[in-house]
């Protein structure tokens, strides 16, 4: 949801109990997102156009009807607001079902709310109809991608790596008695199964699903070690661009695993740059952002995922054929690619309990990782 967009919805709906200019009203009409502002006793005392529109109800009835009136019993909105007016902070939440007796099937959206200073008790709620539904629903794509793999890499394992080692020690004993011009093709056995075998070793990791030894990590200096470790090989040339929070509290985590996870996507990100070395940028961010929530499809937890890991690049984007899929296994826009790269990284950012999204436009693609933060022990002193 756009930063600059809830920023001015909150200005401007703080003017709910003042002579609002006209233009502010064309204003709020304009925006394309539904926007509510409800009173102290979640009466709805403004609605724009767009809300309207959501909620299928006209602007006229709505400003006699409460928020509870509009929604289903027991919709997660009602305990937003109520949590907006208790911690006096704003909060943004990912995948929240919306039921209406106007809806013919609930609407799944991500919904900023926020206090407004000047009118104590009051909310804003703006919703976004858009892609979490979507980056749900690809998070459970990449763990079924993940278990297909895994169930392939097993039998790939047993099944084939055992032929190809025969099929190798065959070559090698038939090229002692061949010609120098036959001896070339046998090389290319022996080379072509070395290929293979090296590709399902690299499926092998995918089969692991033995749970992560966690400990705290500091994430900084993960990224700090990738940082370093690009700046001195494959990343040569481009300029790094560090932009990290330093009240980031630890993750739970492998650390190996986050090294390797994180190298892929700087990796990923040095290789859509291309040749151009001396024009590319990368900027990796870290920040905390304590409102975001991620429903858990099929039940009624939601898991709080507030840090966040961007690595930003100024490449040429992903194809628009290949977004909803670059995390599948197999799915590459490299010419000699194998395809697992990605895959391996969404494998990893979901075994530690967290999300990967894809944020592509012209000249900047940014990786979104989010990730839960290290349990603290009663004193609040002490990661567990």
């Amino acid at each position: 949801m756009s930063r600059r967009a809830t920023t001015a919805a909150t200005r401007v709906a703080a003017n709910v109990n003042t002579r609002r200019p006209i233009e502010h009203d064309l204003l709020l009409g304009a925006l394309p997102h539904p926007i509510l502002v409800l009173a102290d006793d979640n009466r709805i005392v403004f609605a724009n156009a767009a809300a309207e529109a959501f909620l299928s109800i006209g602007v006229a009835l709505l400003k006699r009807a409460k928020l509870d009136e509009v929604v289903a019993f027991g919709c997660p909105l009602l305990q937003l607001v109520d949590q907006v007016r208790t911690s006096g902070v704003t909060l943004n939440e990912y995948g929240v079902e919306v039921a209406s007796p106007k809806f013919q099937i609930p609407k799944l959206v991500d919904v900023y709310g926020g206090p407004m200073p000047e009118s104590p008790g009051y909310v804003v709620l703006m919703f976004q109809q858009r892609n979490m539904a979507q980056m749900i629903e690809r998070q459970l794509t990449h763990r079924a991608a993940a278990r297909s793999v895994s169930g392939l890499a097993s039998v790939l394992a047993h099944e084939i790596k055992n032929p190809l080692s025969g099929i190798r020690g065959a070559a090698q004993l038939l090229e002692q008695g061949l010609s120098d011009e036959d001896r070339a093709l046998s090389q290319l056995i022996c080379s072509e199964t070395d290929r293979i075998r090296n590709l399902v070793d690299r499926m092998e990791v995918f089969g692991d699903e033995r749970p992560l030894a966690k400990d705290p990590v500091n994430i900084h200096d993960v990224l700090d070690h990738v940082r370093r470790l690009c700046e001195s090989g494959f990343g040569r040339g481009v300029r790094f661009v560090a932009d990290y929070d330093p009240s980031l509290p630890p993750v739970p985590g492998n650390r190996d695993k986050l090294v390797q996870a994180m190298l892929n996507l700087v990796k990923n990100a040095v290789e859509a740059i291309g040749d151009n070395r001396t024009q590319g940028r990368i900027i990796i961010q870290t920040s905390f952002r304590p409102g975001v929530r991620l429903s858990v499809p099929g039940s009624d937890m939601r898991i709080s995922l507030p840090l966040m890991i961007q690595i930003e690049d100024n490449g040429g984007g992903v194809p628009d054929d290949i977004k909803e899929h670059l995390f599948d296994p197999f799915v590459t826009t490299k010419l000699n690619g194998t395809g697992l790269g990605l895959a391996l990284v969404a494998k990893i950012i979901n075994d530690h309990g967290g999300v990967i999204e894809l944020d592509n436009e012209p000249n900047r693609t940014i990786f979104r990782v989010l990730l839960p933060m290290q349990a603290r022990d009663r004193s609040g002193d002490t990661p567990k």
